[in-house]
C-alpha cells in the first residue's frame, strides 16, 4: 500500500498568502486602530477599550442594532417564502423556466449605487412610472418612516429575490420525479408534498440563502443612505449608516472600534449558523 501523501495542500499556499494580504492584514489593522485615538497617521494616542465602552453603552448604538436586526428579519420573512413560491411556479413552466430564471436574476447585475436612484425615480409622483399609479391608489410617497422602510424593503426584495429563486429552483429541480409521483398516487396535497418532500430536500440551499441574505441585509448602506440618509429622524439609521458618518467625520479610532464590533456581531451569527448546520446534519445522519 502506498503511503498517504497530502502534499497537495502545498498548492493552496498562494491562496492562503493572498487571503492573508487582502483579508487578515487589513482586519488586524482596523482592530488595532480601534484601541487608539487617531488624529493623523503620525499623531496616534492609545486609549485602550475606551471607544468600545462608549459605543456599547450608547443607547444610539443599541437602537441602530435593533433597526438593523429588524430589517434583516423582515427581508428574510418576505424574500425566502416569496422566492420559494416563485421557484415552485417556475417548475411548472417546463422549458420556459429558463427565461423566468433569467428575468428574476436580471436585477442582480444592476450596480448598487444605481438602485436607489432608480426606485426614487419610479415612485416620483410627477415623472415616475409607478408614482401616478400609486398616487391614484392613495399611496403618496412622502418620505415618512413607514414609506421609507417600505421602499427599502421592496427595493431590496427586487434586487435580491433572484438569488433566492435560483437557489431554491436548483434544490427543487434536483428532487427525483419518483418522489412526487409517489405522493400523487397516495393523494398527498400540495402542502404535504412541500412539507414532507420538497422542504427537507432544499434545506441546504435555504441555509445558504438565509446566511447570505442576513449578512448582506445587515450591512445595507448604499441604498439606505441614498434613499433618506438614515431618516426621517433616525428611522432608518442602521449600524452601517453610523459607521459611514464616523468615517466621513474623520473619527477613525471610533470608526475602527465600531467596525470591529460590527465584524464580531456578524462573526457570531455565522458561527451560530455553522453550529446549527452541523447539528442538523448530525441528526440527519
Amino acid at each position: 500500500m502506498r503511503p498517504y501523501d497530502n502534499r497537495a495542500w502545498l498548492l493552496l499556499l498562494p491562496a492562503f498568502a493572498l487571503l492573508g494580504v487582502v483579508g487578515a492584514v487589513p482586519l488586524l489593522a482596523v482592530i488595532n486602530y480601534g484601541f487608539h485615538d487617531i488624529f493623523t497617521l503620525s499623531d496616534v494616542h492609545w486609549v485602550g477599550v475606551e471607544w468600545f465602552q462608549t459605543i456599547l453603552q450608547s443607547e444610539r448604538f443599541l437602537a441602530s442594532l435593533g433597526r438593523s436586526l429588524l430589517f434583516s428579519a423582515l427581508v428574510l420573512a418576505v424574500q425566502v417564502p416569496l422566492g420559494i413560491a416563485v421557484a415552485r411556479l417556475l417548475l411548472t413552466c417546463g422549458r420556459g423556466a429558463v427565461w423566468g430564471l433569467m428575468l428574476c436574476a436580471l436585477p442582480l447585475v444592476v450596480p448598487w449605487n444605481m438602485i436607489p436612484m432608480l426606485w426614487l425615480g419610479l415612485v416620483n409622483p410627477q415623472t415616475g412610472l409607478l408614482g401616478p399609479g400609486l398616487a391614484g391608489l392613495g399611496f403618496d410617497y412622502k418620505f415618512t418612516a413607514l414609506h421609507t422602510w417600505a421602499l427599502l424593503l421592496v427595493m431590496d426584495t427586487w434586487h435580491w429575490l433572484g438569488l433566492v429563486v435560483v437557489l431554491a429552483y436548483a434544490g427543487l429541480s434536483a428532487i427525483p420525479p419518483a418522489y412526487r409521483q409517489a405522493a400523487a398516487i397516495d393523494g398527498a396535497s400540495r402542502w404535504a408534498v412541500f412539507r414532507h418532500i420538497e422542504l427537507p430536500r432544499i434545506t441546504g440551499a435555504l441555509a445558504i440563502v438565509f446566511l447570505l441574505r442576513f449578512v448582506d441585509s445587515f450591512m445595507i448602506y448604499t441604498e439606505a443612505f441614498a434613499i433618506n440618509a438614515g431618516g426621517p429622524g433616525d428611522a432608518t439609521r442602521f449600524l452601517s449608516i453610523e459607521l459611514g458618518e464616523e468615517i466621513k467625520g474623520f473619527s477613525y479610532g471610533q470608526a475602527a472600534a465600531r467596525a470591529t464590533l460590527y465584524f464580531l456581531i456578524i462573526l457570531c451569527v455565522v458561527w451560530a449558523f455553522v453550529i446549527a448546520t452541523r447539528r442538523r446534519e448530525g441528526e440527519g445522519a
